[in-house]
C-alpha cells in the first residue's frame, strides 16, 4: 500500500516537469524566431537602409515569416499577412516557372522552345508571400562600375564562368564576379568587335550609331550582354534578349550589371515589341536555327526591324568550310535572298544583311515567291500573346514613300513628334504637351527624392504605364534607363516610343513580368494599381508583384487618387515599405490624384542570418 501510495504522488510531479518543459520550449522558439527577425530588420538598418527607431515599431516587423497590418476598424478593411517565401524560390519567376509546367502537365513542344515561353499560374497556384534575398544579399554595386563587377553573393552562380572560362564572359574574383567585356566571337572584347563592324560599314570614326542614324538595337541570345553594355557608350540602346535556360541567369548578369536586359525567346509567340522598332538585330553564336519552320524566327527578326535595318550575323555558317556549315549558309543565303535582303558587308566570322527601304523589291517578286506577304488585313503591331507569322510585313505607305522610317538622328529624334503619331491621331501639339508635362512632373519627382538620393542610387527605372514615352525621356540626362511598359488592352503607343530612341516592352499588369526578382531601382505606377482594380485584377497582386521586381532600399513613385494612395499605405507594413513622402499632385489632370513614394527595406529571413551565422 505504501508503495503504490508513493507512485501516485510522484505522477502529479512529472506532469507538472512536462508542462514546463513544453511551455519552455514554446516560449524559446517564439522568442527565438522573433530575435532572428530583429536580427533581420537590424542587418538592413546597420546599412543605412531605414527602419524605424520604436520599440515597439521594431517588435511588430520583427518577423521573417510574416507580416502584420493593423485591422482598420473604421471601415472593416483588413490586408492580411504575406507570408515570406521559402529561400529556394528567391529568384522565382512566376510565368516562366519551370516547375510550374511540370506541376501543371503542360504538354509544349520543346523543339520549338514553348517550355521557355510565358506560363503564368492560375490565381489559386500563385505565391502570394514575399520573393527573400539570396543569404549576404548586399546594395548592388552602382553603375558604371557594375557594368564591369557586381556581388556574387547577389547572383550566386558561376556555371557560366566555368563553361565560357576560355571566352571572357565573366570571371569570378574573391567576392565579385568580374565581367572582361568577352563573348563566344568576341573573345577580346565587345569594344573592338563593335569597332569592327562600325568599320565593316564604313561608319565614320568606327562608331556604330553613325552619326545617331542608329539608335535601337535588339541582342537575339545576349549571354550576359556585354555587347548592348558596351553600346551604351555609342548613344546606343540595346534590348539584350535571352530565355532562362541552361545558361544559368544571363539576364539576371545583366540587369544586376546595369544594362537594359528582358527574359524573352523566339518560340512560338511574336516578340513583345511593334514592327519597325529596331535599327540593328544581333546573334553572335545564338544557336538558333533560322531555317526551321519556313524562315519564321528570321520573319520575325525582320517584322521588328526598321526600313534599312540591319542583321548582324557571328556564326560558323558565316565562315566555316565544312560540308553542312556550307549547307546552312546556302539555304540561309537563299532565304534572305527571298525576303529582299542584301549584304552590307562579310569579313571574317561576320555577315551584316540590310533590308530593303521599300516595298519595292517585295511586289516584284515573282508568284508564289516563299516566304509569302503578310495579309494585308493583319497587324504586325499586335503582340502580346500572338503567333509568329511566317510571312513579310510590308512597310506602311508613309514608310515606303519617304523611303525609310523619316525618324530624325539621335538626340534629336527624342524630341522630335515621330510620324507615326497620326497612327493614333496625335497631334504635334498633343506630343509637345505631353512632353513638357512630364518633363515638370519629373522633376517634382526629383525634388522629392532627392533628400534620400544620390546622383548613382538609381539605375534601372521602369515606367509601368509609359504612354508615349515622356517620362523615359525627362530623364535622358540622368544616368539612368527606363524600360516602358505599355499595357496590352490599350493604344499600342510602345511604336513612339522605340521612335524616340528608348526601350519597352507590352504587358498586361493583371500577370506577372517577365524578369528576375530584384532588378529594378525604382518603379513609376502612374494610374496602374488604378487600372488594374477597374479590369477586376488583384490590387494585391501587383503590389506583391512590384516588391518582387524592386531592388531592397529600392523606391516606387505611385501617382494615382487618393483611395488608391490610402489603400497602398494600408499594406505599407505587410510589404515591408516605408513610406518616405507624400503630396497632392499639383498638375493633375484629375483634382484628386496624389503622388506617393515608398522605400522598399532590406531584410532577410531566419534561415538566411543562420547561413551567414
Amino acid at each position: 500500500m505504501r508503495g503504490r501510495s508513493d507512485g501516485g504522488k510522484k505522477k502529479p510531479v512529472i506532469v507538472l516537469v512536462c508542462i514546463a518543459a513544453v511551455v519552455l520550449v514554446f516560449v524559446y522558439l517564439f522568442f527565438g524566431s522573433s530575435n532572428h527577425g530583429a536580427s533581420a530588420i537590424e542587418y538592413g538598418r546597420k546599412l543605412g537602409l531605414g527602419g524605424d527607431d520604436d520599440d515597439a515599431s521594431k517588435k511588430d516587423e520583427a518577423s521573417s515569416t510574416s507580416f502584420y497590418v493593423d485591422d482598420d476598424d473604421a471601415n472593416g478593411f483588413t490586408p492580411r499577412s504575406f507570408p515570406v517565401c521559402d529561400d529556394r524560390h528567391s529568384e522565382l519567376i512566376p510565368c516562366l516557372d519551370r516547375n510550374l509546367i511540370y506541376q501543371m502537365r503542360l504538354k509544349l513542344d520543346l523543339s520549338l522552345m514553348e517550355h521557355y515561353e510565358r506560363h503564368c499560374p492560375p490565381p489559386e497556384r500563385r505565391f502570394n508571400c514575399l520573393i527573400p534575398p539570396p543569404p549576404g544579399y548586399k546594395v548592388p554595386i552602382k553603375w558604371p562600375k557594375s557594368r564591369d563587377e557586381v556581388w556574387k553573393v547577389n547572383i550566386p552562380h558561376t556555371h557560366l564562368a566555368h563553361e565560357k572560362s576560355d571566352q571572357n564572359w565573366m570571371v569570378v574574383k574573391g567576392d565579385k564576379i568580374n565581367f572582361p567585356g568577352g563573348g563566344t566571337h568576341f573573345h577580346y572584347g565587345a569594344d573592338k568587335y563593335i569597332a569592327s563592324m562600325a568599320n565593316m560599314l564604313k561608319f565614320p570614326n568606327n562608331i556604330l550609331n553613325n552619326g545617331g542614324r542608329l539608335r535601337t538595337f535588339l541582342d537575339v541570345g545576349c549571354g550576359v550582354a556585354s555587347f548592348g553594355g558596351y553600346l551604351l557608350a555609342s548613344d546606343i540602346m540595346t534590348m539584350s534578349l535571352a530565355p532562362n535556360d541552361v545558361h544559368q541567369n544571363q539576364i539576371q548578369f545583366a540587369l544586376e550589371r546595369g544594362i537594359p536586359a528582358y527574359l524573352g525567346v523566339l518560340g512560338t509567340k511574336r516578340l513583345p515589341y511593334p514592327s519597325r522598332s529596331f535599327e540593328l538585330a544581333h546573334c553572335s553564336r545564338c544557336r538558333i536555327d533560322w531555317l526551321q519552320r519556313d524562315g519564321i524566327l528570321l520573319l520575325e527578326l525582320d517584322r521588328v526591324l526598321r526600313p534599312g535595318g540591319y542583321f548582324a550575323y557571328s556564326s560558323p555558317e558565316a565562315y566555316a568550310q565544312d560540308e553542312e556549315d556550307l549547307r546552312i549558309w546556302r539555304e540561309m543565303s537563299a532565304l534572305v535572298e527571298r525576303m529582299c535582303w542584301t549584304i552590307a558587308a562579310k569579313r571574317n566570322q561576320t555577315v551584316i544583311w540590310q533590308k530593303p527601304m521599300t516595298n519595292d523589291c517585295y511586289q516584284e517578286r515573282e508568284p508564289g515567291t516563299q516566304p509569302p506577304l503578310c495579309n494585308s488585313d493583319g497587324d504586325p503591331d499586335a503582340v502580346y500573346g500572338v503567333n509568329m507569322e511566317a510571312c513579310i510585313s510590308q512597310y506602311s505607305e508613309h514608310d515606303h514613300k519617304t523611303k525609310g522610317s523619316g525618324l530624325a538622328p539621335w538626340p534629336a529624334r527624342l524630341t522630335s513628334p515621330p510620324p507615326r503619331l497620326a497612327d493614333f491621331g496625335y497631334s504635334t501639339d498633343m506630343f509637345e504637351k505631353d512632353t513638357e508635362t512630364w518633363r515638370r512632373r519629373v522633376d517634382a519627382y526629383w525634388d522629392l527624392l532627392t533628400p534620400v538620393i544620390q546622383s548613382d542610387t538609381v539605375r534601372n527605372i521602369m515606367d509601368m504605364k509609359a504612354n508615349m514615352g515622356s517620362f523615359a525621356a525627362a530623364l535622358n540626362d540622368k544616368d539612368v534607363w527606363v524600360m516602358n511598359v505599355v499595357p496590352e488592352d490599350g493604344p499600342n503607343t510602345l511604336k513612339l516610343i522605340y521612335d524616340r530612341g528608348l526601350m519597352g516592352a507590352v504587358h498586361s499588369w493583371c500577370e506577372a513580368f517577365s524578369t528576375y526578382p530584384r532588378t529594378y531601382d525604382l518603379l513609376h505606377a502612374w494610374d496602374i494599381i488604378s487600372d488594374v482594380k477597374k479590369r477586376g485584377c488583384s490590387a494585391e497582386d501587383l503590389l506583391l508583384e512590384m516588391d518582387r521586381i524592386l531592388r531592397p532600399s529600392g523606391f516606387i513613385l505611385i501617382r494615382d487618387k487618393q483611395s488608391v494612395v490610402d489603400l497602398v499605405k494600408k499594406y505599407l507594413k505587410a510589404l515591408h515599405w516605408e513610406a518616405v513622402e507624400t503630396k497632392a499632385a499639383s498638375d493633375s489632370d484629375h483634382d484628386s490624384d496624389v503622388i506617393l513614394v515608398v522605400q522598399k527595406k532590406l531584410w532577410l529571413t531566419s534561415e538566411s542570418l543562420r547561413d551567414l551565422e
